[in-house]
């Protein structure tokens, strides 16, 4: 009897793919809602609230995308510029849906994550038995990168709004 191994994922499964689009589309919907917040503020006057509440929905999110595009990016095998091109795409609204595509297209999303090291000189780095370690231990890597967002939000509200940040 041979047995079979199964290498089609279920649709539960957090592939690098879907994690990253997850994120990708969180960021639009968190633009739409920051847009919809500013309408509410500057042009129905009902106080600075609905930005508060949007623009820190969308702060949590763009942080999120953020490291989600390093952590996909490094399991990905982009290229440095390719993961910050990723992020800044989370600058413009609605830019991370159609960058997400891109990639898509490219096919730069497919594979699963990286858990065991090959002959890929690549996979000798540093960085790559990071994410190994990393992704062997994944409730310690969620817990990471919930406190590393936390930090970085709190870094950026102690800052204040990037418009003040020249000032």
């Amino acid at each position: 009897m041979v047995s079979v191994t199964r290498t089609e994922t279920s649709p539960t499964t957090l592939t690098p793919r879907r994690l990253y689009r997850v994120l990708a589309i969180a960021e639009t919907v968190t633009w739409t809602l920051l847009i919809i917040g500013m309408l509410l503020k500057y042009v129905v006057q009902v106080g600075d609230w609905p930005v508060t509440v949007a623009g820190m929905t969308h702060g949590i999110v763009f942080v999120s995308y953020a490291f989600t595009a390093g952590l996909v990016g490094v399991n990905q095998r982009w290229s440095p510029l390719q993961i910050a091109r990723a992020v800044a795409t989370a600058i413009v609204p609605y830019a991370t849906i159609p960058f997400d595509r891109r990639l898509e297209r490219r096919r730069m999303l497919e594979g699963g994550w990286r858990r065991e090291k090959t002959d890929d000189p690549r996979d000798a780095t540093w960085v790559s038995a990071c994410l190994r370690f990393f992704l062997a231990h994944p409730v310690l890597l969620s817990v990471l990168l919930v406190v590393a967002v936390a930090v970085v939000v709190s870094v950026l509200l102690i800052l204040g709004p990037p418009t003040q940040w020249g000032a």
